[in-house]
């Protein structure tokens, strides 16, 4: 670029004060945090809006109520013990100090986001969060597994998913960071997680943050009446 022809020299040497600048785009301030028991109804959601885009809403079952009562029993184990579910909250303003600290078994994961345009999400008032006018743009739901082979613990993600207007705008990597992040810090061999076939996008996005894909298993799976056929055995 060019550099601008300079002005002619101020009276009397009296400093030149430039206008300021003010770059196009817009900053976007996200938060990753323990979700608790109040943010159910928004899990609820997220989940049925997963379903819809897995194509798999004959399968969903879930509940307000049955999500309460198993991810938050009235005497919850600790985080990450069992299971646990980061919310990612988006704000226009920055989160307070106040709403940062507090959690003794992690610390909410703070960054700003350099948009070129500002997000219209019609849906921010039914995802409004508790706090500082912010809005719940995904989840990731995980919890602890074990390797034998490698004789450690590590985590799998049940479900991880971005509502579809902050999509391919680095929300997922974030919320898939955050989990690799506590993994590695408790010294935990493994993130496991699945992914549809037909999910190509997701795969490649996958394969990006160092994800092994393996073909050669299968899910195997016990439900339904299938399971219960068991109960008495």
């Amino acid at each position: 670029m060019a550099a601008a022809a300079a002005g002619p020299p101020s009276p009397s040497g009296a400093p030149i004060t430039l206008p300021s600048s003010n770059p196009s785009g817009h900053n976007l301030f996200t938060r990753i945090r323990i979700a608790t028991v109040d943010d159910v109804p928004h899990i609820h959601k997220l989940i049925h809006q997963m379903a819809v885009f897995e194509r798999l809403t004959n399968l969903f079952r879930a509940t307000v109520d049955s999500l309460s009562a198993t991810l938050f029993p009235l005497s919850p184990p600790p985080p990450f013990t069992s299971f646990t579910v980061f919310i990612l909250e988006v704000s226009p303003v920055p989160f307070l100090l106040s709403e940062i600290t507090g959690e003794p078994h992690f610390t909410p994961i703070i960054k700003t986001v350099h948009l070129d345009l500002q997000i219209d999400d019609p849906e921010k008032e039914a995802f409004r969060s508790n706090s500082n006018d912010a809005t719940v743009a995904g989840f990731v739901l995980f919890f602890p597994n074990y390797s034998t082979f490698l004789a450690k613990p590590g985590f799998y993600i049940e479900d991880i998913f971005v509502r579809d207007c902050y999509r391919r705008k680095g929300f997922g990597k974030m919320l898939l960071s955050a989990v690799a992040a506590q993994a590695a810090k408790m010294g935990y061999g493994r993130v496991e997680w699945v992914v549809l076939d037909w999910n190509v996008n997701a795969i490649a996005f996958y394969e990006q943050m160092g994800a092994e894909i393996l073909p050669e298993w299968r899910i195997c799976r016990l439900t339904g009446e299938a399971l219960e056929a068991y109960a008495d055995v």
